[in-house]
């Protein structure tokens, strides 16, 4: 699925150079023609506003007339031989009216976009104008389309790669399920039958403390196998104390910690915090974030977890005095797949997103994190 994404990405940055490419050189041409044809209308503009000023009496004009009227669309301003300023047509007149220096400033606009069209009177050589002329209104949108366009495609392009990513997490979304409820099932049978082996050794005189222990192991993966159950169906949140739970969970890492390992849960006086919660689910985020804190101490240290609340959320801080996380794996430790150790799939704490975000509609992050000083993961769930 991931390299159909690629593929597709490709693809479709491919069509989009090819359609914005093939757009900017044919807008391009449309420009030039339109300006080649704007030059031509300005050139008969000026010749026939000379035919009007200097026609016999009884000579015919209407065509004349017809050029020099029909033109409201091209800008045009009028100098003498001087460059001063004469005359000027489609201009905007509200800024003429409110600006002295905006036909001016249009002119030195003009000079800068076309070749002026010059007419000498033939009759007297000395007098010489210079007709400047600016771009059409249909010119500037064709030569603005091409950029309307890029970001239409891009927008576009856009659209589907969020479809296509939105497509990939639903996939991915339900491997994810398929593999929990799948694994769920496959320890159904092996639990099931241990509990009966325990019990048949609870009636047995003298195997009393092996079937306590034992149950104990039996009771840890029917839990496990009832948290993978629950994975892909909405949990049941119910109101927990979450200081009470946070202490088994720390209790029970704690008895099964090696080396000199120091645990302290500090919930600043309080008896109870309560966060609507799936109590198995939160047990495994916490005893992920433990395990991961053990990993990174290799047997010496301290793993604190402080608990406080405000207003709105209650944050759970849980750190650690291990090897840290260096900066450039700090936003990658949430993806499927992401270890850093010798040993393991790198599922827990993506699992561990999961639960908190999509489950329980809350935050788990890298609070910090410094190398060779250590970690604190941060839980934030609404009251």
């Amino acid at each position: 699925m991931f390299r159909q994404i690629l593929n597709w990405r490709t693809l479709l940055a491919l069509v989009a150079i090819i359609i914005v490419s093939g757009t900017i050189f044919y807008s391009q041409y449309l420009a030039k023609k339109i300006a080649r044809e704007e030059r031509q209308k300005v050139e008969q503009w000026v010749e026939a506003g000379k035919f009007l000023i200097n026609a016999p009496i009884n000579a015919d004009i209407t065509f004349a007339s017809r050029i020099v009227t029909e033109n409201k669309s091209i800008p045009i301003i009028e100098t003498n031989e001087k460059d001063s300023i004469t005359n000027y047509i489609n201009l905007d007149s509200a800024q003429v009216a409110r600006n002295s220096t905006y036909v001016e400033q249009k002119l030195r606009q003009f000079k800068s976009q076309n070749k002026a069209v010059e007419w000498t009177d033939p009759q007297n050589p000395s007098i010489r104008n210079r007709y400047y002329y600016g771009e059409s209104k249909l010119l500037n949108e064709v030569r603005y389309y091409p950029i309307v366009q890029l970001c239409i495609v891009a927008l576009f392009i856009a659209i589907t790669l969020l479809s296509l990513r939105s497509s990939y997490r639903s996939v991915q979304n339900q491997v994810w399920a398929g593999m929990a409820k799948e694994t769920a099932h496959q320890l159904g049978t092996p639990v099931s039958s241990l509990e009966g082996w325990v019990e048949m050794l609870k009636e047995k005189p003298g195997n009393e403390k092996i079937a306590q222990e034992l149950e104990k192991d039996v009771d840890r993966l029917r839990l496990v196998s009832d948290r993978f159950g629950k994975i892909g169906s909405t949990p049941h949140l119910e109101e927990t104390n979450l200081v009470s739970q946070i202490n088994n969970m720390v209790d029970y890492m704690r008895k099964r910690a090696a080396g000199k390992i120091t645990f302290t849960v500090n919930a600043h006086g309080q008896q109870q915090i309560v966060s609507r919660v799936s109590a198995p689910l939160f047990d495994w985020v916490i005893e992920n974030l433990l395990k991961n804190a053990l990993d990174a101490m290799e047997g010496k240290g301290a793993i604190t977890v402080d608990i406080h609340e405000d207003a709105k959320s209650v944050h759970i801080d849980i750190t650690d005095t291990g090897k840290g996380i260096s900066k450039q794996n700090t936003a990658r430790v949430f993806k499927p797949g992401f270890t850093t150790k010798k040993r393991g799939w790198g599922l827990g704490l993506s699992l561990s997103r999961r639960i908190i975000k999509h489950y329980h509609k809350g935050e788990i992050f890298v609070k910090h994190s410094e190398l060779g000083k250590g970690t604190t993961f941060r839980i934030v769930l609404k009251k």
